[in-house]
């Protein structure tokens, strides 16, 4: 410990992987305390959910700190530290918010294997983004990349159009209470989701960022994800199974 706070530690920004480790440990340990005892089912559901992104999170800092899950990649003539690691935590954590979405709303199977698979499709484009460092079909290496990381926000405008048109719709069947607990969490992850790419553009393309501000600025972005929005969909006072229309095949159901 005395170590990781060294300075050079700092400069290595190994001090914000270990407070992130910190940070996710302490609130899986407090999304289990919330959710233990729960009756309530998909407030039951909601919380196995929270407690597991936390606890992924946990983990993937855990092995960042300890100097697994990074490589270096060369850009042209620089070479860039890559934390690969990060983008196999958010392909898993980032489904298992959206299908928390999707059981608030009372949303479709469909709906939610299409959020999934396109929110996968964004996460698997975004890290060969990042490990790419030759072209293909005519293009040079900075603009594949480029037309790589074109293509996962087009994944994630899909998954934007989801979230604001069908699931939206299911909400607001819901509760009141209900539907505006999920446009909140809607709001807060179209927003954070949306960060990622601009903080991977400031700290790989524009090289605005060093590796500590890059790290420092997806612990934020993780700690608001993984801990904000688990804590925001936690919030409802009563119980949330009291859909105002019987809906068909849901996901909770």
């Amino acid at each position: 410990m005395a170590v990781l706070l060294q300075a050079e530690a700092i400069d290595s920004g190994r001090i914000w992987l270990l407070l992130g480790t910190i940070a996710l440990v302490l609130a899986t340990g407090y999304f289990l305390k919330t959710g233990w005892g729960e009756t309530d089912p998909t407030k039951r559901k909601l919380s196995v959910l929270t407690v597991a992104v936390a606890a992924i999170g946990g983990l993937t800092y855990l092995l960042l700190t300890l100097g697994y899950g990074t490589m270096t990649v060369r850009y042209g003539s620089e070479l860039h530290t890559v934390y690969w690691l990060h983008f196999v935590d958010w392909l898993l954590t980032t489904p298992l918010i959206l299908l928390a979405l999707v059981l608030l709303a009372a949303g479709t199977r469909r709906t939610a294997a299409a959020l999934v698979g396109f929110d996968a499709s964004m996460m698997v484009l975004g890290l060969a983004t990042v490990l790419t460092n030759r072209g293909m079909g005519g293009l040079d290496a900075e603009t594949f990349r480029l037309a790589l990381l074109g293509a996962s926000v087009l994944a994630y405008l899909s998954v934007f159009v989801l979230l604001v048109r069908p699931l939206s719709r299911a909400a607001a069947e819901r509760s009141t209470e209900v539907a505006m607990l999920f446009s909140m969490v809607r709001n807060l992850v179209i927003v954070l989701f949306g960060l990622y790419p601009v903080v991977w553009l400031l700290g790989h393309v524009l090289d605005v960022l060093p590796t500590t501000g890059l790290l420092l600025a997806y612990l934020l972005l993780d700690l608001l994800v993984k801990v904000g929005i688990g804590i925001a969909l936690l919030q409802a006072d009563g119980p949330i199974d009291e859909p105002t229309n019987t809906k068909p095949r849901t996901l909770g159901g």
